[in-house]
């Protein structure tokens, strides 16, 4: 079993006004919570244990959770981002390489999870499961990355980054900073080649703001 991380702390300021009174990975999505839809991956992945973060209207989501074998990393003052959530909830997830997933995306097709799984080498610090930008469904804005004939990734190119990775979080103790992106993690494993990305062959819909809601609906009823 892998560790899985689920960031779950943002204010969802781009879903307002549904996130005024509702934290983003509770809106439902044909009829399935946003954060349970994620859970559902992890599971059929086989992760464990499973770590969720939480700030922003936090107790609803404690409350959603509650009774389940899901772990909670709190962060009641400061949303700490990717990169501080993660090293915060590490004593939560154990030692080695860390499945993470944004739950505010959904995914038709292959767990991602456990493709990812399936592709994980020893020589990966970092493992990325990319979408196509003319595949990525309500996508604002350009690609993130470009990837070689082995997989390595570079910044800038058509793939989106999908919000699904296996990572290797030993060197978030190397950043100073207590709130800080899993992008300047990704930058130092991307400059010594370590950094890879693998592509989803299934459909793939950024669940960012409400217009996307019924473009994910529609993907699911395929």
């Amino acid at each position: 079993m892998r560790p899985l991380m689920i960031f779950a702390a943002g204010h969802g300021t781009r879903m307002r006004p549904l996130t005024d009174s509702l934290p983003k990975p509770l809106i439902p999505v044909a009829g399935r919570t946003l954060l349970d839809r994620a859970l559902d991956l992890g599971r059929a992945a086989g992760a464990g244990p499973v770590v969720v973060n939480t700030h922003y209207l936090g107790p609803q989501i404690a409350d959603h959770l509650a009774g389940q074998d899901v772990a909670i990393s709190d962060e009641p003052e400061t949303i700490l981002d990717t990169g501080g959530g993660l090293r915060q909830a590490l004593p939560l997830l154990g030692t080695g390489p860390v499945m993470t997933l944004n739950p505010d995306v959904v995914w038709t097709g292959p767990n991602p999870l456990a493709a990812l799984d399936a592709a994980w080498r020893d020589d990966m610090d970092a493992l990325l499961m990319l979408v196509p930008l003319d595949r990525a469904a309500a996508r604002q804005g350009t690609g993130d990355f470009s990837r070689d004939a082995e997989g390595r990734i570079a910044r800038r190119g058509d793939y989106v980054y999908g919000g699904a990775q296996i990572i290797r979080p030993d060197r978030l103790a190397e950043i100073p900073d207590r709130v800080f992106s899993l992008n300047r993690l990704w930058d130092l494993l991307i400059a010594e080649g370590r950094a890879f990305g693998i592509v989803h062959a299934g459909g793939w819909c950024d669940v960012g703001y409400p217009e996307a809601i019924p473009l994910a609906e529609r993907m699911l009823h395929g």
